[in-house]
């Protein structure tokens, strides 16, 4: 199966940027023992190109639900929030090489990932299948992307759900899909409209966003459910994240984030899963 990408003008993600910074309490400190990249503050990798979760305004600013829960989950390790956009392929091997100490992008959960670096589940996400409204209606299954152009941001969980789409259709005597990879889903996005895919692979909330604007169709849903995860270096810092985010559940206000974003919680306690787990 022949992969190619298409060159097509993409966002420039290589830039930081600051977010508001909480005022705190006199007695606020950090947890002890844990080991941050820039003392006193949070460092978290992003990749805004997926509205509503984690994407950039009209004026330039970071805004999203997971924008959102790093901020609060900075506030309450009293740390300063710190964001660098970035690809996604990029971030793990930033995370190992020490630029920061939080992947807050959404990254799906595999068992693999966990034995390179502390994960917490957190969130539930499904793929979903965007095409565009006038091609809607030839693309209601599965078995309808058998030998159509189909784009994806590369090296995530989205392309390896796609990949075995494929096999399943090959095993079935049908076409293989023909896969074109991405550095991010707006790239592949913009070549959807040009017409050079007949469709493009996403998250649920991403596809279900583009659909709201009118820009695309949310053809198929509901694929491979899947925990979404944020991820750390610093086993320490992911156990006193995730005793945060359990706080924050019982205290209603992560129900309540996820809620005003039409987001799935994964059920029960939160907790760490990495090399030492």
């Amino acid at each position: 199966m022949k992969t190619r990408t298409y060159f097509l003008p993409a966002l420039t993600l290589l830039s930081a940027a600051v977010l508001a910074q909480p005022v705190f309490a006199a007695e606020c400190t950090p947890p002890e023992g844990i080991r941050l990249v820039n003392s006193g503050v949070l460092e978290m990798a992003t990749n805004p190109t997926l509205p509503p979760l984690q994407y950039v305004d009209g004026e330039g600013q970071l805004k999203g639900m997971r924008i959102e829960l790093g901020e609060d989950i900075a506030k309450r390790l009293c740390l300063k929030p710190h964001y660098t956009r970035i690809e996604f392929s990029a971030m793990v091997p930033g995370l190992k090489g020490g630029r920061w100490d939080m992947i807050n992008t959404g990254i799906f959960f595999t068992p693999e990932r966990a034995k390179l670096m502390s994960m917490i589940p957190y969130e539930s996400q499904a793929i979903s299948v965007s095409a565009r409204p006038a091609d809607a209606a030839s693309i209601t299954k599965i078995e309808d992307l058998a030998g159509k152009s189909v784009g994806v941001e590369i090296g995530g969980f989205e392309e390896a759900t796609l990949r075995e789409i494929s096999k399943k259709l090959v095993a079935e005597h049908l076409k293989p899909v023909d896969i074109h990879t991405f550095d991010n889903f707006t790239v592949a996005f913009q070549a959807l409209r040009a017409g050079q895919m007949s469709a493009v692979v996403t998250i649920d909330a991403l596809a279900a966003d583009y659909q709201h604007r009118g820009m695309f169709r949310q053809v198929i849903s509901g694929l491979n459910p899947t925990p979404v995860a944020i991820a750390f270096a610093d086993p320490k810092l992911a156990d006193a994240a995730a005793t945060v985010l359990n706080q924050m559940k019982a205290d209603g206000s992560l129900t309540a984030l996820f809620k005003k974003y039409g987001v799935s919680m994964t059920p029960g306690t939160f907790k760490v899963q990495g090399p030492s787990s």
